[in-house]
């Protein structure tokens, strides 16, 4: 018998991206109802997923050794007394399930044996009743009959104990919890853009209602909520977990750059990395106290004292995902005084930076539409971000990187985008170089219109001005509207 999961959980089961699953239900080829696919028509599409064995350890051997099996063993396992509410909370499941079977075959049998009794008074002539007594027997003879397992079911309930489905209200966003993470984390992991401030459980700020489902508290809090707050049903995503398999949350996610506050951090310098002969790596990690909150492509201002003070704007060129360390991709420019220092050796590892952000609103828009993003240079900085953040969300059908050079070095993370491509089906970048900005961004147009140029795409372009001008009168020229084109301006 078929049964209907989640358009989440189904790619969870299948192995694919989500947006790749919700193209193939818009596509007609996966039973949809209400947002729920159909576990039949899934194992149609993918038939690799069908276990065909006989016993149940045949089963559990063959789940072991198939690629769900291998994508279960590389999860992290969530805490013993996450997984043992999670298992108690199954076996209440199936202990209620239990019971309600055995009273429906006693009533079954009740009304059976009613109608043989009502036969036997009738002379046991009575058409009607020999004919239901028989669709009885019958039916009752198909719900005792042994009938192959869901191999998907089985699969949805190994699924359950390791990891959960959380769902936000009002947004609908949903993310999984996998291991040790918390909420709060996992949520950042997937790209939601949930209210938080120390991440430690001392201020407060992401406090959520639980409004179905449990959770269970993974850390230490200082943050005291109040008895109402608590009767509510209110915790502190920042150190709770999902102790059950579907989780349900009210919170407020920030909209857009004008819910992030501005914040001034105290980082230090994790590491330096030489990326190309005039690109460099700057690492910095926040305490663990005091996290930068911050949307992908938006920049930050940067300021180093070695005798004097030096401040400059870079973009953040990491995830928000990953709030604590914060990458930056620094060129030589002589006008640029951190950047200066870094290359002169006068920052080292361990050295303090100081932090004011975020700024800019070069962001994600909503939507599920292509991505297709244009870089000039060190413009690879936030488009990066953006990309990460775009692969977390899970939402767009597919990505292109559009990327010019006009230094030797230009191309300084190549590496990355060919792991991308590798390893991501709906990722493709294309590499161009050019001296000459302006004469590049004519290349690197022809190659859009040529390549993967729709419309109905969101356009993300940044680089200096002459690269971001040209591009940007291209695409309007060629019809797309002008709220799809984001533009970041680098100097």
């Amino acid at each position: 018998m078929a049964q209907w999961v989640s358009i989440w959980r189904a790619a969870q089961l299948a192995g694919v991206p989500r947006a790749a699953l919700q193209r193939r239900v818009r596509a007609g080829e996966i039973e949809e109802n209400d947002g729920m696919v159909s576990t039949q028509s899934l194992l149609a599409l993918y038939p690799q997923l069908q276990l065909e064995t006989a016993g149940l350890a045949d089963r559990v051997a063959q789940i072991r050794d198939e690629a769900f099996g291998r994508r279960v063993r590389e999860r992290l396992l969530p805490s013993q007394e996450v997984l043992a509410q999670r298992l108690f909370r199954q076996s209440q499941e199936l202990a209620d399930l239990q019971r309600h079977l055995q009273r429906y075959h006693a009533l079954v049998i009740s009304l059976r044996d009613e109608l043989r009794r009502h036969q036997q008074q009738a002379g046991g002539d009575d058409a009607r009743l020999l004919a239901l007594e028989r669709e009885l027997t019958s039916g009752l003879a198909r719900v005792l009959a042994t009938e192959p397992v869901d191999a998907l079911h089985v699969m949805d309930d190994m699924l359950k104990l390791i990891s959960a489905q959380v769902t936000l209200r009002p947004s609908g966003h949903q993310f999984t919890v996998e291991g040790h993470d918390s909420l709060l984390q996992a949520g950042l992991r997937a790209g939601i853009n949930l209210n938080y401030g120390c991440g430690n459980g001392s201020c407060g700020i992401c406090k959520v209602r639980v409004t179905s489902g449990e959770v269970a508290r993974s850390g230490h809090s200082d943050y005291p909520l109040s008895e109402a707050e608590k009767a509510q049903g209110y915790v502190l995503a920042c150190v709770h977990t999902a102790a059950s398999s579907e989780v349900t949350l009210e919170t407020l996610e920030a909209g857009g750059p004008a819910d992030i506050p501005l914040q001034q951090i105290t980082a230090t310098v994790r590491a330096l990395r030489p990326l190309g002969t005039d690109t460099m790596l700057l690492h910095l990690q926040t305490p663990r106290t005091h996290r930068l909150r911050f949307l992908a492509g938006q920049s930050v201002t940067l300021a180093v004292a070695d005798g004097e003070s030096a401040q400059a704007r870079h973009p953040v060129a990491s995830c928000p995902c990953d709030d604590r360390n914060l990458q930056f991709f620094l060129r030589r420019d002589a006008e640029d005084p951190v950047a200066t220092r870094l290359f002169e050796g006068r920052v080292r590892p361990g050295d303090p930076v100081t932090v004011w952000g975020p700024h800019g609103e070069f962001t994600l828009a909503g939507g599920s539409q292509p991505l297709v993003f244009v870089a000039c240079d060190h413009g690879f900085g936030p488009v990066r971000s953006l990309i990460e953040h775009a692969l977390s969300l899970d939402a767009a059908p597919s990505i292109a990187l559009f990327w010019l050079a006009t230094r030797a070095d230009g191309h300084f993370l190549a590496n990355q985008c060919r792991a991308w491509s590798a390893a991501l089906d709906p990722f493709e970048y294309n590499l161009f170089s050019d001296s000459d900005p302006a004469a590049g961004a004519l290349q690197v147009g022809r190659a859009l219109r040529a390549d993967v140029f729709q419309i109905d795409c969101a356009f993300y372009l940044a680089g200096p001005v002459e690269f971001v001008m040209t591009i940007g009168a291209q695409l309007s020229e060629a019809g797309v509207p002008e709220a799809q084109i984001h533009t970041e301006v680098l100097p």
